[in-house]
């Protein structure tokens, strides 16, 4: 598996990612929502709950997962390691968290569901989200918008600034994070396809009828979603289904979309200078920024304006519905 010392994150992270994040960042409230969010969020509950109740992965402990994924933190060249633990939940599911202390939470179903390769796959994804920096936007959201939902007295006045508009953009950057993760996850498996099958199998595989899946028809799969866009129709359905248009809002892009973007960065000239060394260092370590960042380019700003003509349409739906 290859290597690659002192990597920086903006040397694979994927531009929807990057203008996705300055939207939000720009949106009125999300200042105020990071201040509350240094000031009053605790994280050593969650670390204690999970010492408590699920496993913590170590050289004893699952050591062949462990040897994975200590490999995958120096393949990826991030210090110091994460903390990994495992979860007994048949779902085959994994996320990274943490603010001060980054961690990474594994089900037992992506053991049961996948093979080696797929779960280094799996590792190497989340350890992704670590590198970039994702996980304090991650926790942010996820705090404010519990927070949001509580009663106005216990919410140090968090309901009034997370409007839905900042909900959405919350939701459009966690989905498009995900694309930096996977290229990631290429990196350190050098190799499309147990990235790929690790999506396909946890988007519907089968232990017992594992032999009848095939990933050349998941790919064609793939490609097929895509030509639906040929249709303006389909592209207005797509985008009122990731933005709550079946009941909640998707956290994740399909992976037959995720293929597409991955198999387009396979075959980039980006992809193919990382591999051989060229590729943009970090120069420092440190914690997240969460502070205001100031971004005027025009990609932010008509993303910024997709995020406002969606809470118009959610809006006029919900009020025909309720004629």
């Amino acid at each position: 598996m290859p290597t690659y010392k002192g990597i920086s994150s903006e040397a694979f992270r994927h531009p929807l990612d990057r203008q996705a994040e300055l939207a939000l960042r720009s949106l009125p409230g999300f200042d105020f929502v990071a201040r509350k969010f240094v000031e009053f969020f605790v994280e050593r509950p969650q670390l204690i709950y999970l010492m408590g109740n699920t496993i913590q992965v170590g050289p004893r402990q699952y050591s062949t997962i462990y040897q994975m994924f200590r490999e995958c933190v120096r393949d990826l060249d991030i210090y110091p390691e994460p903390a990994l633990f495992l979860e007994q939940n048949p779902l085959a599911n994994s996320y990274a968290l943490g603010q001060e202390h980054p961690y990474i939470v594994i089900n037992t179903g992506v053991l049961d569901l996948l093979n080696e390769a797929e779960i280094r796959a799996v590792l190497a994804h989340e350890l992704g989200h670590i590198k970039c920096g994702h996980t304090i936007l991650i926790q942010m959201a996820i705090w404010a918008m519990s927070a949001a939902s509580a009663i106005g007295d216990l919410t140090f006045g968090i309901g009034n600034f997370v409007t839905q508009g900042l909900i959405y953009a919350f939701y459009e950057w966690r989905r498009k994070a995900e694309l930096s993760a996977d290229r990631a996850a290429l990196l350190v498996m050098d190799d499309l396809n147990p990235v790929m099958t690790s999506m396909m199998k946890v988007s519907g595989g089968s232990i017992k009828y594992a032999n009848e899946c095939s990933l050349q028809e998941f790919i064609r799969q793939s490609e097929e979603y895509q030509a639906l866009d040929a249709d303006g129709l389909n592209q207005i359905y797509k985008f009122l289904i990731y933005n709550g248009g079946r009941g909640t809002m998707l956290s994740h892009p399909f992976a037959v979309e995720r293929i597409h973007y991955l198999r387009q960065w396979a075959e980039s000239e980006e992809y193919q200078q990382i591999k051989k060394g060229n590729y943009q260092r970090a120069t420092a370590a440190g914690a997240v920024n969460v502070e205001a960042q100031t971004a005027q380019n025009e990609e932010v700003e008509t993303l910024r304006r997709q995020i406002e003509e969606l809470q118009k349409e959610m809006d006029r739906i919900k009020r025909s519905k309720s004629e």
